[in-house]
Protein backbone atom coordinates (compact mmCIF):
# COMPACT_ATOMS: atom_id res chain seq x y z
CA UNK A 1 0.00 0.00 0.00
CA UNK A 2 1.68 3.18 -0.75
CA UNK A 3 2.01 6.23 1.61
CA UNK A 4 -0.63 8.74 1.50
CA UNK A 5 1.97 11.64 0.87
CA UNK A 6 4.97 11.79 -1.28
CA UNK A 7 7.59 14.59 -0.68
CA UNK A 8 9.56 16.09 -3.51
CA UNK A 9 12.89 17.32 -1.96
CA UNK A 10 14.59 20.44 -3.52
CA UNK A 11 18.57 20.60 -3.88
CA UNK A 12 18.84 23.13 -0.14
CA UNK A 13 17.07 20.65 1.90
CA UNK A 14 19.20 17.98 0.98
CA UNK A 15 22.14 20.35 1.75
CA UNK A 16 20.84 21.67 4.81
CA UNK A 17 20.63 18.16 6.77
CA UNK A 18 22.10 15.22 4.51
CA UNK A 19 20.03 13.02 6.61
CA UNK A 20 16.79 14.17 6.59
CA UNK A 21 15.92 10.92 4.11
CA UNK A 22 14.99 9.70 7.39
CA UNK A 23 12.49 12.68 9.02
CA UNK A 24 9.75 11.89 6.93
CA UNK A 25 8.52 8.84 8.98
CA UNK A 26 6.22 6.38 6.63
CA UNK A 27 5.98 8.95 4.00
CA UNK A 28 7.67 8.44 0.75
CA UNK A 29 9.79 10.88 -0.87
CA UNK A 30 10.70 11.47 -4.73
CA UNK A 31 14.28 13.34 -5.70
CA UNK A 32 13.82 15.28 -8.84
CA UNK A 33 16.62 14.43 -11.36
CA UNK A 34 17.97 17.76 -12.12
CA UNK A 35 18.46 17.90 -7.63
CA UNK A 36 21.09 15.10 -8.34
CA UNK A 37 22.65 17.14 -11.22
CA UNK A 38 22.52 20.03 -8.67
CA UNK A 39 24.34 17.82 -6.27
CA UNK A 40 26.54 16.61 -9.02
CA UNK A 41 27.71 20.51 -9.60
CA UNK A 42 28.38 21.54 -6.13
CA UNK A 43 30.25 18.39 -4.61
CA UNK A 44 33.53 19.45 -6.12
CA UNK A 45 33.08 23.05 -5.65
CA UNK A 46 35.81 25.06 -2.81
CA UNK A 47 33.07 25.78 -0.91
CA UNK A 48 31.28 25.20 2.43
CA UNK A 49 28.02 23.11 1.05
CA UNK A 50 30.07 20.93 -1.00
CA UNK A 51 30.77 18.34 2.11
CA UNK A 52 27.17 18.52 2.51
CA UNK A 53 26.76 17.68 -1.35
CA UNK A 54 29.10 14.95 -0.78
CA UNK A 55 27.10 13.84 2.38
CA UNK A 56 23.81 13.56 0.90
CA UNK A 57 24.74 11.84 -1.90
CA UNK A 58 26.11 9.07 0.12
CA UNK A 59 22.78 8.96 1.90
CA UNK A 60 20.82 8.57 -1.49
CA UNK A 61 23.39 5.81 -2.76
CA UNK A 62 22.89 4.19 0.52
CA UNK A 63 19.38 3.30 -0.09
CA UNK A 64 19.29 3.13 -3.86
CA UNK A 65 21.86 0.15 -3.68
CA UNK A 66 19.48 -2.03 -2.63
CA UNK A 67 17.40 -1.65 -6.25
CA UNK A 68 17.55 -4.37 -8.44
CA UNK A 69 16.55 -2.69 -11.39
CA UNK A 70 16.08 0.89 -12.67
CA UNK A 71 12.42 0.18 -12.81
CA UNK A 72 12.44 0.07 -8.67
CA UNK A 73 14.65 3.14 -8.23
CA UNK A 74 11.91 5.23 -10.44
CA UNK A 75 8.89 3.33 -8.16
CA UNK A 76 10.83 3.37 -5.04
CA UNK A 77 13.16 1.77 -2.78
CA UNK A 78 12.45 1.18 0.88
CA UNK A 79 14.84 3.45 3.16
CA UNK A 80 15.82 1.43 6.10
CA UNK A 81 17.02 2.91 9.92
CA UNK A 82 20.24 1.39 10.94
CA UNK A 83 21.20 0.37 15.14
CA UNK A 84 18.73 0.27 17.59
CA UNK A 85 15.94 2.38 15.57
CA UNK A 86 16.26 0.12 12.36
CA UNK A 87 12.61 -1.87 12.95
CA UNK A 88 10.87 1.81 12.13
CA UNK A 89 9.00 1.62 9.21
CA UNK A 90 9.65 4.13 7.03
CA UNK A 91 8.50 5.07 3.21
CA UNK A 92 10.47 4.67 -0.09
CA UNK A 93 12.70 6.95 -2.15
CA UNK A 94 12.42 7.22 -6.11
CA UNK A 95 14.25 9.19 -8.61
CA UNK A 96 12.01 10.52 -10.99
CA UNK A 97 13.17 11.70 -14.36
CA UNK A 98 11.75 15.40 -14.97
CA UNK A 99 13.59 16.37 -18.41
CA UNK A 100 10.79 16.15 -20.51
CA UNK A 101 8.52 18.26 -18.44
CA UNK A 102 7.62 21.83 -19.17
CA UNK A 103 6.62 21.32 -22.59
CA UNK A 104 2.98 20.58 -21.51
CA UNK A 105 0.58 23.25 -21.13
CA UNK A 106 0.21 24.41 -17.96
CA UNK A 107 4.12 23.82 -16.90
CA UNK A 108 6.35 25.80 -16.10
CA UNK A 109 9.50 27.06 -19.00
CA UNK A 110 12.29 24.91 -17.82
CA UNK A 111 14.59 25.34 -20.46
CA UNK A 112 17.60 26.56 -18.32
CA UNK A 113 15.73 27.18 -14.83
CA UNK A 114 16.13 24.24 -12.19
CA UNK A 115 13.71 25.52 -9.86
CA UNK A 116 11.07 25.72 -12.51
CA UNK A 117 12.18 21.51 -13.50
CA UNK A 118 11.18 20.48 -9.66
CA UNK A 119 8.55 22.36 -9.66
CA UNK A 120 7.52 20.60 -12.90
CA UNK A 121 8.19 17.11 -11.53
CA UNK A 122 6.01 18.29 -8.56
CA UNK A 123 3.09 19.77 -10.70
CA UNK A 124 3.22 16.78 -12.56
CA UNK A 125 3.04 14.17 -10.29
CA UNK A 126 0.11 15.92 -8.15
CA UNK A 127 -1.40 15.73 -11.43
CA UNK A 128 -1.16 11.77 -12.37
CA UNK A 129 -1.59 11.05 -8.62
CA UNK A 130 -4.83 12.97 -7.43
CA UNK A 131 -5.67 10.42 -4.62
CA UNK A 132 -1.82 11.36 -3.05
CA UNK A 133 -0.59 14.50 -1.54
CA UNK A 134 2.03 15.71 -3.57
CA UNK A 135 4.03 18.22 -1.49
CA UNK A 136 7.28 20.06 -2.75
CA UNK A 137 9.47 20.88 0.30
CA UNK A 138 12.03 23.42 0.00
CA UNK A 139 14.08 26.44 1.75
CA UNK A 140 14.18 28.49 -0.84
CA UNK A 141 11.00 31.15 -0.34
CA UNK A 142 10.79 32.46 -3.74
CA UNK A 143 10.84 28.90 -4.72
CA UNK A 144 7.57 27.92 -2.43
CA UNK A 145 5.66 31.25 -4.09
CA UNK A 146 6.35 30.32 -7.52
CA UNK A 147 5.14 26.65 -6.60
CA UNK A 148 1.89 27.82 -5.68
CA UNK A 149 1.28 30.35 -8.04
CA UNK A 150 2.11 27.97 -10.44
CA UNK A 151 -1.15 25.95 -8.84
CA UNK A 152 0.99 23.25 -6.86
CA UNK A 153 -1.66 22.66 -4.06
CA UNK A 154 1.23 21.71 -1.03
CA UNK A 155 4.22 23.72 -0.79
CA UNK A 156 6.16 23.67 2.45
CA UNK A 157 9.81 24.24 4.64
CA UNK A 158 11.95 21.58 6.22
CA UNK A 159 11.47 22.33 9.89
CA UNK A 160 12.51 19.64 11.69
CA UNK A 161 15.89 21.09 13.03
CA UNK A 162 13.70 23.95 14.31
CA UNK A 163 13.36 24.34 17.92
CA UNK A 164 11.59 27.22 18.98
CA UNK A 165 8.88 28.57 16.93
CA UNK A 166 9.94 32.78 17.30
CA UNK A 167 13.17 33.94 17.79
CA UNK A 168 11.97 36.01 21.02
CA UNK A 169 11.41 32.61 22.65
CA UNK A 170 15.75 32.15 21.91
CA UNK A 171 17.18 32.21 25.82
CA UNK A 172 18.79 35.72 25.96
CA UNK A 173 21.67 34.33 28.09
CA UNK A 174 20.41 36.62 31.23
CA UNK A 175 17.51 38.30 33.13
CA UNK A 176 16.92 41.29 34.61
CA UNK A 177 14.86 41.59 37.69
CA UNK A 178 12.72 44.48 38.28
CA UNK A 179 13.22 44.37 41.92
CA UNK A 180 16.23 44.15 44.15
CA UNK A 181 16.68 39.75 43.78
CA UNK A 182 17.65 39.77 47.54
CA UNK A 183 14.32 41.45 48.67
CA UNK A 184 12.37 38.46 47.16
CA UNK A 185 14.53 35.89 48.68
CA UNK A 186 13.40 34.84 52.19
CA UNK A 187 15.79 31.93 52.61
CA UNK A 188 20.16 31.26 51.11
CA UNK A 189 22.08 29.37 52.06
CA UNK A 190 25.33 31.12 51.39
CA UNK A 191 29.37 29.21 51.09
CA UNK A 192 32.84 29.57 49.85
CA UNK A 193 34.43 27.22 47.42
CA UNK A 194 38.28 28.34 46.47
CA UNK A 195 37.79 32.30 45.28
CA UNK A 196 34.05 32.17 44.62
CA UNK A 197 31.27 32.72 46.67
CA UNK A 198 27.77 30.79 45.83
CA UNK A 199 24.35 30.89 47.31
CA UNK A 200 21.74 28.00 47.68
CA UNK A 201 17.77 29.62 46.77
CA UNK A 202 14.54 28.14 46.43
CA UNK A 203 13.66 27.45 43.00
CA UNK A 204 10.71 29.56 42.98
CA UNK A 205 12.89 32.22 43.26
CA UNK A 206 14.21 31.69 40.13
CA UNK A 207 11.52 29.42 38.67
CA UNK A 208 12.46 29.52 35.40
CA UNK A 209 16.34 29.70 35.57
CA UNK A 210 18.71 27.50 33.70
CA UNK A 211 22.45 26.49 33.98
CA UNK A 212 24.63 29.86 32.98
CA UNK A 213 21.89 32.52 32.73
CA UNK A 214 23.40 35.67 34.52
CA UNK A 215 20.76 37.15 36.66
CA UNK A 216 21.23 41.18 38.03
CA UNK A 217 18.85 43.68 39.13
CA UNK A 218 19.07 47.69 38.80
CA UNK A 219 20.63 48.07 42.21
CA UNK A 220 23.92 47.93 40.17
CA UNK A 221 25.30 45.74 42.98
CA UNK A 222 24.31 42.06 42.81
CA UNK A 223 24.80 40.20 39.82
CA UNK A 224 25.23 35.89 39.28
CA UNK A 225 25.12 33.33 37.24
CA UNK A 226 22.88 30.51 38.02
CA UNK A 227 25.51 27.65 38.12
CA UNK A 228 22.63 24.37 38.61
CA UNK A 229 19.65 22.95 39.62
CA UNK A 230 19.11 20.78 42.94
CA UNK A 231 15.79 19.31 43.38
CA UNK A 232 13.98 22.40 44.96
CA UNK A 233 17.10 24.96 45.31
CA UNK A 234 19.12 26.63 42.51
CA UNK A 235 22.81 26.72 43.16
CA UNK A 236 24.24 30.45 41.97
CA UNK A 237 27.42 32.23 41.62
CA UNK A 238 27.91 35.69 42.77
CA UNK A 239 30.03 37.66 40.48
CA UNK A 240 29.27 41.14 41.81
CA UNK A 241 28.02 43.67 39.63
CA UNK A 242 31.04 46.40 40.13
CA UNK A 243 33.21 43.91 39.62
CA UNK A 244 31.75 42.36 36.25
CA UNK A 245 32.32 45.81 34.99
CA UNK A 246 35.69 46.37 36.01
CA UNK A 247 37.18 43.29 34.11
CA UNK A 248 39.71 44.33 31.53
CA UNK A 249 41.23 42.13 28.61
CA UNK A 250 43.68 43.40 26.75
CA UNK A 251 43.15 46.84 27.73
CA UNK A 252 39.52 46.81 27.09
CA UNK A 253 36.67 47.23 29.27
CA UNK A 254 32.94 46.17 29.24
CA UNK A 255 30.94 49.22 28.47
CA UNK A 256 27.28 47.67 29.68
CA UNK A 257 26.58 44.63 32.07
CA UNK A 258 25.59 42.43 28.60
CA UNK A 259 29.35 42.75 27.71
CA UNK A 260 30.57 42.32 31.19
CA UNK A 261 28.61 38.88 31.25
CA UNK A 262 30.05 37.63 28.13
CA UNK A 263 33.81 38.26 28.94
CA UNK A 264 32.94 36.38 32.09
CA UNK A 265 31.81 33.46 30.37
CA UNK A 266 34.90 34.14 27.99
CA UNK A 267 37.38 33.97 30.88
CA UNK A 268 35.74 30.98 32.70
CA UNK A 269 37.87 27.96 32.04
CA UNK A 270 34.60 25.97 32.91
CA UNK A 271 32.67 27.13 29.83
CA UNK A 272 33.71 25.30 26.84
CA UNK A 273 31.42 26.73 24.54
CA UNK A 274 30.23 30.73 24.18
CA UNK A 275 27.47 31.47 22.31
CA UNK A 276 27.56 35.82 21.86
CA UNK A 277 24.47 36.98 19.83
CA UNK A 278 23.65 40.72 19.23
CA UNK A 279 23.76 43.51 16.45
CA UNK A 280 26.37 44.73 14.37
CA UNK A 281 28.46 47.08 16.38
CA UNK A 282 26.96 46.09 20.14
CA UNK A 283 31.01 44.74 21.00
CA UNK A 284 30.72 40.63 20.35
CA UNK A 285 33.73 40.42 18.13
CA UNK A 286 35.61 43.16 20.33
CA UNK A 287 35.17 41.66 23.36
CA UNK A 288 35.92 38.21 22.05
CA UNK A 289 38.95 39.00 20.65
CA UNK A 290 40.05 40.84 23.61
CA UNK A 291 39.32 38.16 26.02
CA UNK A 292 40.87 35.42 23.49
CA UNK A 293 44.43 37.77 24.09
CA UNK A 294 44.38 38.05 27.59
CA UNK A 295 43.96 33.93 27.03
CA UNK A 296 46.91 33.13 25.31
CA UNK A 297 49.24 36.12 25.91
CA UNK A 298 48.70 37.12 29.68
CA UNK A 299 47.34 34.00 30.95
CA UNK A 300 48.70 31.65 28.65
CA UNK A 301 45.81 28.70 28.95
CA UNK A 302 45.79 28.63 24.96
CA UNK A 303 48.13 27.88 22.61
CA UNK A 304 46.76 29.60 19.70
CA UNK A 305 43.63 31.78 18.69
CA UNK A 306 41.32 30.19 15.62
CA UNK A 307 39.60 32.01 13.51
CA UNK A 308 36.40 30.76 10.89
CA UNK A 309 33.74 32.29 9.46
CA UNK A 310 31.43 31.08 6.55
CA UNK A 311 32.58 32.67 3.00
CA UNK A 312 29.07 33.84 1.48
CA UNK A 313 28.16 32.40 -2.14
CA UNK A 314 27.23 35.48 -2.95
CA UNK A 315 30.94 36.63 -3.17
CA UNK A 316 34.24 35.50 -4.58
CA UNK A 317 34.75 31.90 -3.94
CA UNK A 318 37.65 31.43 -1.80
CA UNK A 319 40.15 29.21 -4.38
CA UNK A 320 39.69 32.32 -6.64
CA UNK A 321 41.88 34.43 -4.54
CA UNK A 322 45.87 34.29 -4.23
CA UNK A 323 47.64 33.57 -1.76
CA UNK A 324 48.05 30.91 1.29
CA UNK A 325 44.63 29.77 2.97
CA UNK A 326 45.37 32.57 5.52
CA UNK A 327 45.70 35.24 2.69
CA UNK A 328 42.44 33.91 1.01
CA UNK A 329 40.63 34.23 4.00
CA UNK A 330 41.89 37.36 5.17
CA UNK A 331 39.61 39.61 2.95
CA UNK A 332 36.67 37.27 4.69
CA UNK A 333 37.70 38.04 8.13
CA UNK A 334 38.79 41.36 7.79
CA UNK A 335 36.38 42.26 11.18
CA UNK A 336 39.24 40.59 13.25
CA UNK A 337 41.36 42.74 11.94
CA UNK A 338 39.48 45.89 12.22
CA UNK A 339 38.78 45.08 16.03
CA UNK A 340 42.63 44.98 16.73
CA UNK A 341 43.34 47.92 14.89
CA UNK A 342 40.73 49.39 17.18
CA UNK A 343 42.53 47.56 20.15
CA UNK A 344 45.76 49.56 19.56
CA UNK A 345 44.74 52.79 17.41
CA UNK A 346 46.04 54.60 20.40
CA UNK A 347 49.40 52.94 20.15
CA UNK A 348 52.95 54.52 19.03
CA UNK A 349 53.03 52.34 16.46
CA UNK A 350 49.62 50.78 15.73
CA UNK A 351 50.66 48.47 12.77
CA UNK A 352 53.71 47.41 14.71
CA UNK A 353 50.95 46.38 18.11
CA UNK A 354 48.43 44.34 15.67
CA UNK A 355 51.58 42.39 14.26
CA UNK A 356 52.97 41.34 17.52
CA UNK A 357 49.51 40.17 18.71
CA UNK A 358 48.72 38.14 15.65
CA UNK A 359 51.95 36.78 15.88
CA UNK A 360 52.62 36.14 19.71
CA UNK A 361 48.57 34.40 20.34
CA UNK A 362 49.68 32.75 16.83
CA UNK A 363 46.14 33.75 15.26
CA UNK A 364 45.23 31.56 12.44
CA UNK A 365 42.71 32.30 9.94
CA UNK A 366 41.36 29.07 8.61
CA UNK A 367 38.51 28.46 5.93
CA UNK A 368 35.96 25.91 7.32
CA UNK A 369 37.55 23.54 5.42
CA UNK A 370 40.49 23.05 7.59
CA UNK A 371 37.86 21.98 10.44
CA UNK A 372 36.65 18.93 9.10
CA UNK A 373 38.10 16.10 10.25
CA UNK A 374 40.73 17.72 12.41
CA UNK A 375 41.28 17.65 16.54
CA UNK A 376 41.82 20.78 17.45
CA UNK A 377 43.59 21.11 21.07
CA UNK A 378 44.45 23.78 23.28
CA UNK A 379 43.12 26.39 21.03
CA UNK A 380 40.49 29.30 20.98
CA UNK A 381 38.22 28.79 18.24
CA UNK A 382 36.70 31.69 17.10
CA UNK A 383 33.63 31.16 14.52
CA UNK A 384 32.37 34.64 13.40
CA UNK A 385 29.19 34.75 11.31
CA UNK A 386 27.91 31.81 12.67
CA UNK A 387 24.18 32.60 11.45
CA UNK A 388 24.97 31.72 8.16
CA UNK A 389 26.17 27.87 9.22
CA UNK A 390 23.71 24.83 9.03
CA UNK A 391 23.10 23.05 12.09
CA UNK A 392 25.05 20.23 10.36
CA UNK A 393 27.79 22.36 9.83
CA UNK A 394 28.17 23.83 13.20
CA UNK A 395 28.06 20.30 14.53
CA UNK A 396 30.81 19.34 12.15
CA UNK A 397 32.65 22.36 13.68
CA UNK A 398 31.92 22.04 17.47
CA UNK A 399 32.84 17.88 17.18
CA UNK A 400 36.06 18.80 16.19
CA UNK A 401 36.64 20.18 19.92
CA UNK A 402 39.46 18.74 21.62
CA UNK A 403 41.48 18.71 25.07
CA UNK A 404 41.89 22.06 26.67
CA UNK A 405 39.44 24.10 23.63
CA UNK A 406 36.99 26.52 23.87
CA UNK A 407 34.67 27.27 20.91
CA UNK A 408 33.34 31.11 20.25
CA UNK A 409 30.25 31.74 18.15
CA UNK A 410 29.34 34.76 17.18
CA UNK A 411 26.42 36.08 15.11
CA UNK A 412 23.82 38.19 13.97
CA UNK A 413 20.74 36.63 12.91
CA UNK A 414 19.42 39.69 11.22
CA UNK A 415 22.17 39.14 9.08
CA UNK A 416 21.62 35.63 7.49
CA UNK A 417 22.72 35.55 4.07
CA UNK A 418 22.21 32.32 2.85
CA UNK A 419 18.95 32.15 0.81
CA UNK A 420 18.16 28.97 2.47
CA UNK A 421 18.28 29.75 6.43
CA UNK A 422 16.19 32.01 8.77
CA UNK A 423 16.68 33.23 11.86
CA UNK A 424 14.70 30.52 13.22
CA UNK A 425 16.51 27.57 10.94
CA UNK A 426 20.21 28.87 11.55
CA UNK A 427 22.85 26.73 13.26
CA UNK A 428 23.17 29.41 15.79
CA UNK A 429 19.42 29.48 16.63
CA UNK A 430 19.71 25.70 16.57
CA UNK A 431 22.59 25.23 19.05
CA UNK A 432 21.81 28.05 21.29
CA UNK A 433 18.43 26.16 22.03
CA UNK A 434 20.14 22.99 22.01
CA UNK A 435 22.58 23.90 24.81
CA UNK A 436 20.21 25.80 27.06
CA UNK A 437 21.01 23.33 29.14
CA UNK A 438 24.32 22.21 29.35
CA UNK A 439 26.33 23.25 31.86
CA UNK A 440 29.75 24.34 29.60
CA UNK A 441 27.58 26.64 27.55
CA UNK A 442 26.87 30.61 27.95
CA UNK A 443 25.16 31.92 26.01
CA UNK A 444 24.18 35.88 25.93
CA UNK A 445 22.58 38.15 23.77
CA UNK A 446 24.16 41.66 23.21
CA UNK A 447 22.02 45.05 23.79
CA UNK A 448 23.20 48.61 22.37
CA UNK A 449 25.52 49.60 19.94
CA UNK A 450 28.38 51.36 20.13
CA UNK A 451 30.22 51.32 16.83
CA UNK A 452 28.47 55.24 16.41
CA UNK A 453 25.59 57.31 16.42
CA UNK A 454 24.69 56.14 13.06
CA UNK A 455 25.41 52.85 13.31
CA UNK A 456 22.88 52.52 15.78
CA UNK A 457 20.35 54.87 14.42
CA UNK A 458 20.72 52.67 11.16
CA UNK A 459 19.47 49.60 12.91
CA UNK A 460 17.23 51.14 14.56
CA UNK A 461 15.50 52.70 11.61
CA UNK A 462 16.28 50.70 8.75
Amino acid sequence: MSASKLYILDTNVLLHDPKCLVEFKEQDIAIPMTVLEELDDIKDRKKNVAAEARAAIREIDKILSGATSPSEIHSGVQIKLEGKDRETVLGKLSIYPDHELGKEKGFLPAETNKDNRIINCALHLQATMPKRQIILVTKDLNMRLKAMGAGLKRVEDYRTDQLVSDIDLLPAGHTHLETPFWEGVDEVESYHDAEHTYHRVAREVLPETYANEYIYDDSQDFAARTMRTEGDKVILRDLGYQKLMQQNCWGISPINIQQAFAMNAMLDPDIDLAILLGSAGSGKTLIALASALELVIEQQRYNKIIVTRSTPPVAEDIGFLPGTEEEKMTPWLSAINDNLEAMHEHDERPQSSVKYAIEKANIQFKSLNFIRGRSIQNAIVLIDEAQNLTPQQLKTILTRCGKNTKMVCLGNLAQIDSNYLTALTSGLTYIAERFRDYEGCASVHFEGIFRSKLAEYAEEHL
